[in-house]
């Protein structure tokens, strides 16, 4: 009876509502939803499209390629809603800043670009028409790289995903119509540098479909177009005799590479990472310790540096000794830095008054960015600055090649840990402290 008359009421309450003029909005069904993002997606596939027969109709005028998307307007392109993608909520932008149109809003990336001009067209004359020309990136969920819309240098509309030349079988249609394509190219471009990683690809294909003898063929010419000075190269080699189960002449590759460059940590991780799949944990782990900055010293006392802080007065591990002590290396330019920032600052302001400290290690170039940054993020801790980036002395001689990087160093100045950074940062800081979490 109750809920009879619970009925009754809610739809009474509707319809007053309804002849008030008051609108009561449902939520969008997914199926409504879905149906908008596909109408999107054909909608940019017509743009696409669009912008391909007016750029073809650019370059049979013109001998050339248009220099921005814009310069199709008006003889070329008539509307110039055409430049605009209906997901774009950039303002008219292209989400890659470097190809952002300087005269019309445009949504789309142009891919020739005067700063990129050339090596595009050294892409196309090695891959052919299914290089892309012009890419959308507006209409993908949660900024998903794996379906970017394209227009072709042959003016076909496809999607791929952003790094499209990992996924050639797809775009070409076909085992064999890839190897076709990777062979014509390579008989163009032999010996360019920017396609050397094209070559591994090439030899799984062999491999799959068993051209056992063109897969070898393949690395006795890779190896003639090897630059001896450049590690990558190597890679790509050890990466084709890995994949031709020629362990044995990759652990050589790796091994002399070794003797010629002894710090080079892509020669000692590729070495750490053969001695772990023959189970040679211990060697493995070794390699590692000499590539991780800061794993050898876990439990061990961290090497002092000396430097002058952004203040120019000295600054040393040695001096904060008795405090627990974190040692940041990070820069403004760095997102992960800038993202990890507000956690820093919290434990900073938690434990500041409980012998806790930090050292801020700056790979900065430019101190008055760095300096603004402090003050109106009223970042309070000391700095390390040279305006050297990478090169920091500091840096160079932990080896540093990748930050956000943190280290954790005890009162003894022990290190901690080499990543103490996200959620287990305060408790690892309250455990060194011998104090209590403030979140617990």
């Amino acid at each position: 009876m109750h809920r009879k008359l619970a009925l009754t009421i809610l739809t009474c309450l509707m319809i007053a509502l309804i002849n008030s003029g008051i609108v009561i909005a449902e939520e969008p069904k997914k199926d409504d939803q879905k149906e908008s993002v596909d109408k999107h997606t054909e909608t940019c596939k017509h743009n696409l499209q669009t912008i391909g027969t007016a750029i073809k109709e650019y370059h049979e005028k013109n001998g050339d390629y248009p220099e921005w998307l814009s310069d199709l307007l008006t003889e070329h392109l008539d509307d110039a809603n055409i430049l605009i993608c209906p997901s774009d909520n950039n303002a008219g932008k292209a989400l890659y800043t470097r190809a952002q149109d300087p005269n019309k809003p445009v949504s789309y990336n142009h891919e020739l670009l005067a700063a990129q001009r050339t090596q595009v067209l050294d892409t196309h004359e090695m891959f052919g028409d299914i290089t892309p020309l012009v890419r959308c990136m507006h209409h993908n969920e949660k900024n998903s790289i794996d379906n970017i819309m394209n227009l072709s240098f042959g003016y076909k509309v496809y999607q791929a995903h952003y790094y499209w030349q990992n996924h050639l079988v797809e775009i070409y249609g076909g085992v064999e119509e890839a190897i076709s394509a990777l062979e014509d190219g390579f008989q163009k471009m032999p010996n360019n540098p920017r396609f050397f990683s094209s070559y591994p690809t090439l030899l799984k294909l062999y491999i799959s479909t068993d051209k056992m003898d063109d897969a070898e063929k393949l690395i006795e010419r890779y190896k003639t177009v090897i630059d001896s000075k450049n590690v990558y190269h190597y890679g790509y080699l050890g990466d084709m005799l890995k994949d031709m189960n020629r362990h044995d002449e990759e652990l050589q590759l790796y091994e002399e590479l070794e003797e010629k460059m002894p710090k080079n940590r892509i020669v000692l991780q590729r070495l750490e990472n053969i001695h772990e799949l023959r189970g040679n944990e211990e060697l493995a782990l070794e390699y590692r310790k000499k590539y991780v900055p800061g794993l050898a010293f876990l439990g061990e006392m961290v090497p002092d540096f000396e430097a002058t802080d952004l203040e120019g007065k000295p600054i040393s591990i040695e001096a904060y000794r008795g405090k627990v002590v974190l040692v940041d290396f990070w820069a403004v330019w760095c997102g992960p830095c800038i993202a990890e920032m507000p956690n820093v600052k919290k434990v900073y302001e938690s434990y500041k008054d409980k012998g806790f400290d930090i050292i801020g290690i700056s790979l900065d170039h430019d101190e008055t960015k760095l300096r603004d940054y402090l003050k109106e993020n009223e970042i309070p801790w000391r700095q390390v600055f040279s305006g050297e980036g990478w090169n920091s002395p500091v840096s160079r001689q932990y080896g540093i090649y990748a930050i956000p990087t943190m280290w954790l160093i005890d009162k003894e100045g022990k290190l901690i840990s080499h990543k103490a950074r996200g959620e287990k940062l305060e408790s690892m800081i309250a455990e060194a402290l011998k104090v209590k979490a403030e979140e617990e």
